[in-house]
């Protein structure tokens, strides 16, 4: 194994590792290509090249910059960052089951979000409304959790709760809410990548830019707390400052993923344990779950577009499918 440093911040570098993130970057970048080149209209591959240069047929730019290219970018964003806020939440609950999804994290932004959406709110606000109640939820499953510290089956337990609470918060709204507003709430909290432009992308983008510094930091400390808060306090880690740390950026991580494409379930759960196999890493790597949850959004986006065409699903639907397959696979080998 090779250890390249740089300042503060250490990569560790496997031949399984590299071939296995090589080899989610192809799949990446052949899924994308597929999902920029069919649909009603095709557009070959060739033409996507030169309409990403601006030299494309105006029928090629529109379909490919306008409609299709904002989708995909953004899937491959918010791919990233979910699988980035799992793999952080992962690695510091030390529980393959610690995920936004089941700390209670993604059920508070679908409250936020519902929320601006029954009161009228614009794009903007219910964006908004997600991020604010992503990070709502996550500092009151933190402050119930605080006992002289945090453990992280008490965590668990907590989020599990809290996202019980919240889901049956969001049906009392959809109840209560007219049918228009209920209609809007109900479609936007399955999750979905339709109708997705440059103005959700590139949010995304920036947050990750951000915060990608910040889980670079906390990689190293996690995985010593990994053996445990007394192993890492005589390793000499600042075991609470680091889990505020982690627990603040995975939390943004999910917020903004789930204000740009809606709360897509499981994708955070599911893609640091398959990099995990995948790379054969001892722990949960932070760049592998990159990849991993980029490529398992857009290639979940691209079967829910054409597996049933001309009928198209929400992306929701099929990473929740797929998550639940996943979900019962993990239980059972837990079991054995």
């Amino acid at each position: 194994m090779t250890v390249l440093r740089l300042g503060p911040w250490s990569v560790r570098l496997s031949p399984r590792g590299v071939a296995a993130a090589a080899a989610m970057t192809v799949v990446g970048v052949a899924v994308s290509l597929v999902a920029l080149s069919t649909g009603e209209y095709t557009v070959p591959i060739p033409d996507i090249v030169t309409s990403v240069f601006g030299r494309g047929t105006p029928a090629a730019e529109l379909i490919v910059g306008k409609l299709r290219a904002p989708r995909v970018v953004t899937g491959l964003l918010v791919g990233a960052a979910f699988g980035l806020s799992g793999a952080i939440l992962q690695s510091l609950t030390r529980n393959p089951l610690g995920s936004p999804d089941f700390l209670g994290f993604t059920a508070g932004a679908s409250t936020g979000g519902i929320v601006a959406v029954v009161m009228g709110g614009s794009a903007w606000q219910i964006a908004a409304g997600s991020l604010l109640g992503c990070v709502a939820s996550a500092a009151l499953v933190y402050g119930l959790s605080f006992r002289g510290g945090v453990q992280s089956y008490r965590l668990v337990l907590v989020g599990i709760g809290v996202g019980a609470v919240l889901v049956s918060v969001d049906w009392y709204l959809l109840t209560r809410a007219n049918i228009h507003d209920a209609a809007s709430a109900g479609a936007w909290i399955t999750g979905s990548l339709s109708g997705r432009g440059w103005e959700h992308a590139i949010p995304v983008a920036c947050a990750l830019l951000l915060l990608l510094p910040v889980c670079a930091l906390v990689s190293r400390p996690l995985r010593m707390m990994e053996m445990g808060d007394d192993s890492a306090r005589a390793a000499g880690i600042r075991v609470e400052p680091v889990r505020a740390a982690a627990i603040a950026a995975g939390v943004l991580l999910c917020g903004v993923a789930t204000a740009a494409a809606g709360p897509v379930i499981f994708v955070a759960m599911a893609a640091p344990q398959l990099a995990r196999r995948l790379s054969r890493s001892p722990g949960v790597t932070m760049a592998a779950s990159a990849l991993m949850g980029a490529v398992l959004l857009v290639a979940a986006d691209l079967a829910a577009q054409r597996l049933f065409a001309p009928v198209q699903l929400p992306v929701g639907i099929m990473t929740a499918g797929i998550g639940g397959t996943y979900l019962v696979f993990t239980l059972r080998k837990e079991r054995r």
